[in-house]
Formats: structure tokens, C-alpha cells, sequence
């Protein structure tokens, strides 16, 4: 499987996952998203930004949607409620912002 953009096909799994983190960019990242009917605005990049700082530098760690609501609460300054994620990444706030996000696909179970 894999993603034609900018005239290369860029290799991922069966879920739509980046195979290589390298291959990852910002207008891939538009690119992906576009496809899934989104126009990121800045609290996607805000989301976005946040699960590849985390997986990047923080031992890989993949926040679940739980997680990602607490710090763009903390982020944003405000009360945030899962639904406003929900809005943003329809798909699932983690596994649709972290595919966009270039991270590969998460092993985590459901629950918290």
C-alpha cells in the first residue's frame, strides 16, 4: 500500500500508517489529511505537533485521546472535552491525528 504524493509513493501499512517516520513532512501531513476530508487549522497542528514530540522524545510514547485531551487542555489554557478532539480528528483523536501525525500505528488495547 502507500500514498502518491508529489509524484513518489510513499510506502505504508494496511491502516494507512507511514511505514519510514523519515518520509513524514508538514504537507504530507496536509496531504493525508486532506484525503480524510480535514483542513488542518492550528489546534490540529497544536494536536499533531504534541504526539510527535511525545513519541519523538519521549520513549515513543503514543498518547491515548484521554491523554491528548489533558495537555491541549494545558496547552490551550482552557477546559477541553473530548468531543472538541473528536471534531478536530473524527477518526479518533489518536490513531487519525497520530497517522497524519507520520507515527506509526499504535499497539495500545483499548481502556485508558
Amino acid at each position: 500500500m502507500g500514498i502518491e504524493f508529489n509524484g513518489t509513493e510513499i510506502e505504508t501499512n494496511a491502516g494507512g500508517y507511514l511505514v519510514n517516520l523519515e518520509d513524514w513532512s508538514e504537507d504530507l501531513a496536509r496531504h493525508m489529511a486532506e484525503a480524510d476530508g480535514l483542513e488542518l487549522t492550528e489546534a490540529h497542528w497544536d494536536v499533531i505537533n504534541y504526539l510527535r514530540d511525545e513519541y519523538l522524545n519521549n520513549n515513543q510514547s503514543q498518547p491515548n485521546t484521554r491523554t491528548i485531551v489533558k495537555a491541549m487542555a494545558e496547552k490551550w489554557e482552557r477546559e477541553v472535552d473530548q468531543k472538541e478532539l473528536y471534531d478536530l480528528f473524527p477518526g479518533d483523536p489518536s490513531k487519525q491525528a497520530g497517522r497524519i501525525s507520520g507515527l506509526p500505528e499504535s499497539r495500545r488495547k483499548g481502556g485508558y
